[in-house]
């Protein structure tokens, strides 16, 4: 591994991570020697002990530094931490706190940081589960039909690009656009990358790393995910007058074919175009479950349907929700 003299802030958002935060800090710590970085915990007030956890591996560790973000959601927490500990750092790395990383994970965005120039480097998100449930969603989210074919939901094998999962930003940059918009608590993501090609920075997709991400457990989690994704696209939609690209554009349609087949009770043909999705759905799932040889995985589809019409509720609820009574999205 390439040592460099490129400086750089870990910065872990976090909200009851108890479970993960005390592994994924032995997982970072040695990057972090290596690199000569600080990992920041920017923890929104847990109460299930992942301060405590933190706290004890501060006091071994002065790397590690536990930075209390009082306004819960992650847009915030990195722009806490880069306003108090970014000064000394050339380079943010955001690394989810629920999430899995290669032992070399820091060190390859920062070497392609370096390589390719990239304001930015964004990286390919794999989806993996455990329990049958999290299987299906994985296996849907890891899917065109769940995503929509978004570039980073797949392996790349590096490229330009418009967005993806955030990784490393040059705090330079990152700072000149005025950082993350903390109206958004879902989609932040996708505005930053807007702002930052739009003032002519550009974004670089890993062609040497990317992180795996574990789904919700359960269909009710899965439903309130997607209907915050569905309304930060439309607040971002709303925000920069963009129109959304097809793949978004399809699954507009859920909740007003939804909404439809509750007319069927007049006329029959009112439930044509939601049967025509959920087989469509639903096939998916069982030719994915035979294909891989994987029965676990059946439930996809129903996976696919909770996405897709938690997605298009949301955005539909914040599209017509009066301006005046807009909230966080």
């Amino acid at each position: 591994m390439t040592q460099t003299t490129a400086s750089s802030l870990i910065v872990v958002p976090c909200l009851n991570e108890a479970a993960h935060i005390g592994a994924l800090l032995g997982h970072l710590r040695p990057a972090a020697a290596r690199l000569g970085a600080r990992i920041v915990v920017a923890d929104g007030g847990s109460t299930d002990g992942t301060q405590g956890i933190v706290e004890k591996v501060a006091a071994e560790d002065p790397r590690v530094v536990l930075l209390a973000n009082p306004k819960r959601i992650q847009s915030a927490a990195i722009n806490l931490a880069v306003a108090t500990l970014g000064d000394a750092a050339d380079y943010l790395i955001r690394i989810d706190a629920h999430g899995g990383y290669p032992v070399d994970y820091c060190d390859r965005l920062i070497e392609e940081a370096l390589a390719t120039g990239a304001d930015s480097v964004v990286v390919s998100m794999l989806t993996s589960g455990t329990g049958a449930m999290q299987k299906a969603a994985a296996a849907a989210q890891n899917s065109k039909l769940g995503t929509g074919g978004s570039k980073h939901r797949h392996m790349s094998a590096g490229e330009w690009v418009d967005h993806g999962h955030h990784a490393l930003m040059r705090i330079a940059a990152f700072r000149a656009v005025g950082g993350y918009d903390e109206s958004f608590s879902h989609n932040e993501d996708a505005e930053l990358d807007y702002r930052l090609r739009q003032a002519g920075y550009r974004i670089w997709m890993s062609g040497s790393t990317h992180m795996v991400y574990y789904p919700r457990s359960t269909l009710k989690s899965l439903y309130f995910q997607y209907l915050g994704y569905g309304r930060g696209r439309a607040k971002n939609v709303l925000k920069h007058r963009m129109v959304p690209k097809v793949r978004q554009m399809i699954p507009l349609l859920v909740a007003p074919v939804v909404l439809l087949a509750l007319f069927s009770f007049v006329s029959w043909l009112a439930a044509v175009p939601f049967l025509l999705w959920a087989a469509v759905c639903l096939g998916y799932g069982l030719v994915t479950a035979i294909r891989q040889r994987n029965p676990g995985i059946a439930l996809a589809g129903v996976s696919a349907m909770v996405m897709h019409f938690g997605w298009s509720v949301g955005f539909w609820q914040q599209l017509l929700t009066p301006r005046s009574q807009r909230k966080v999205a």
